[in-house]
């Protein structure tokens, strides 16, 4: 695991306070790690270096230079049309489900391998897991309905040595399953994490687009990407969450802590009534920010405190020492 930067300059408001992106982009040292970044850097109108972040190919070069400067990750790339996701902001989610475990472990973030995370729609980007991994040491497995992601994600661990025996890549063969096929009898995970589709067919993802490059005033291209299957999902993010949240309480002793990110506070009500449904013996709502953007994490548990120190126990106690946390910036309910 490689170390956080030291003294930050001008801070991103509202990033984890371990996350090292909250500096602003250094364009001189990404350039020098990755120097096709350099025909897409340019002067903005106030005379700093700036990228066209409506360009596609400029947000994935980007990726690629902070992936290779931050996490030591040399080889990463993917299919055009595939989602090339902000990286401050994935690595925030990573962050805070560091600090909810170091609840469960007297205050201090477990690390290393014998921490299990599941990663719902992995992508073929693969960028929750190489960051959990490099961060904390943690082990991954990643999901995907879509074969090609899967392949790509497999890619991308094979081609990193520092990955190998990390990441496991495993492809979903049902499209409306969520942990059904995925996790094997007696699997166990310490959490849980996904950013689930949030638009409710393919219609409203596109007229999502098109009202978002309007304001922009650019052409009707999605900057950071996605495939169908990364963007939608029948019913949108409420159904998703609502099939998560029930199956989830199928696997309610495989799991410690279950999560998703939740980007409409109005799938908030009959998530949390599912899960009380389904006995959710607590259920914790964190927020995340990022200037203009706010988000939440929703995660929850069906084990009781007694069970969650047996968990800890058994998994982390003979594991490698833990790194201190700092203060949460997010609300937790």
């Amino acid at each position: 695991m490689s170390q956080p930067p030291t003294n930050p300059p001008a801070e991103k408001d509202g990033l984890h306070p371990r996350n090292r992106h909250r500096g602003r982009y250094d364009f001189a040292a990404l350039q020098r790690a990755t120097p096709e970044l350099a025909q897409f850097v340019a002067p903005n109108p106030f005379g700093d270096e700036s990228l066209d972040f409506a360009n596609p190919e400029a947000v994935k070069t980007l990726n690629k230079a902070l992936l290779r400067q931050f996490y030591h990750v040399p080889h990463w790339d993917i299919p055009a049309g595939y989602l090339a996701p902000p990286i401050p902001g994935r690595a925030d989610y990573v962050h805070y489900l560091a600090d909810l475990l170091a609840k469960t472990n007297g205050g201090e973030v477990p690390t290393g391998k014998r921490v299990r995370v599941l990663d719902v729609g992995v992508g073929a980007n693969c960028i929750y897991p190489i960051i959990g991994h490099r961060e904390y040491g943690w082990r991954f497995v990643g999901s995907d309905v879509d074969p090609v992601a899967i392949r790509v994600a497999k890619q991308i661990v094979a081609s990193n040595p520092g990955l190998s025996g990390a990441i496991d890549c495993r492809l979903q063969p049902r499209a409306s399953d969520i942990f059904s096929g995925i996790v094997k009898a007696n699997e166990l995970f310490d959490l849980t994490m996904c950013n689930p589709p949030f638009h409710a067919s393919a219609a409203e993802a596109e007229a999502a687009n098109r009202r978002k490059t309007q304001n922009l005033g650019t052409k009707p291209v999605p900057n950071f990407g996605g495939q169908s299957n990364e963007l939608w999902y029948e019913g949108g993010e409420a159904t998703f969450t609502w099939r998560m949240a029930e199956e989830s309480a199928l696997q309610r002793h495989n799991c410690l802590w279950f999560s998703t990110l939740i980007s409409k506070k109005e799938t908030l009500p009959g998530l949390y009534k599912t899960l009380e449904k389904r006995g959710a013996v607590e259920v914790r709502t964190i927020g995340m920010s990022q200037g203009q953007k706010v988000s939440r994490i929703v995660a929850w548990t069906f084990l009781n405190p007694e069970q969650q120190q047996q968990w800890r126990q058994r998994r982390w106690q003979a594991g490698p020492a833990p790194v201190p946390t700092v203060p949460e910036s997010g609300h937790v309910k």
